[in-house]
């Protein structure tokens, strides 16, 4: 399997709690970021969210779906959200809010692998445009919550780490 390390971070200039909310309401991500087409929830974890599990497929600029499920492991109002994804991506996301002079800044860490036979096959050549794919739907998504929000978005950037 092949293994990307991604960390997005977003500049808004919204209140945490605001930028919170529309981050853990996850199902009604395909409202406003493109690229997610549908987010099920299928099971609804305790009264903070942890262990629940929602099933999430996207499309991005290349033509393929991904679907993975992800499953919620802690919960820490404004600040974190982390999960465990399986499926046709496994790994770990987590989403880490801070709060400064009127921005909040949003750090996204993906740490995955592709489980899809042929993404494992054509990884070694095609790392670069996985790289830039998930770089377009991350920025499709900090677009989008800025125009929720009715935010400025002040910066939206994403490198990969290894």
């Amino acid at each position: 399997m092949a293994e990307y390390s991604f960390v997005t971070t977003w500049k808004l200039d919204a209140p945490i709690d605001r930028v919170w909310s529309a981050l853990y309401a996850s199902e009604d991500w395909p409202v406003w970021w493109k690229g997610v087409k549908r987010v099920t929830k299928l099971a609804p974890g305790d009264k903070k969210g942890v262990g629940a599990l929602y099933r999430y497929t996207w499309r991005s600029v290349l033509p393929y779906n991904l679907v993975f499920t992800m499953l919620l492991t802690k919960m820490e109002e404004p600040h974190a959200i982390e999960g465990i994804a399986s499926g046709e991506l496994a790994g770990t996301g987590r989403w880490a809010l801070s709060y400064e002079g009127g921005i909040t800044t949003v750090r996204y860490y993906w740490q995955i692998r592709t489980t899809k036979a042929w993404m494992n096959l054509f990884a070694p050549v095609a790392r670069p445009l996985f790289k830039w794919n998930h770089d377009a739907v991350m920025g499709w998504g900090a677009e989008g919550l800025a125009r929720l929000l009715g935010a400025r978005l002040l910066s939206s950037g994403s490198g990969e780490h290894s």
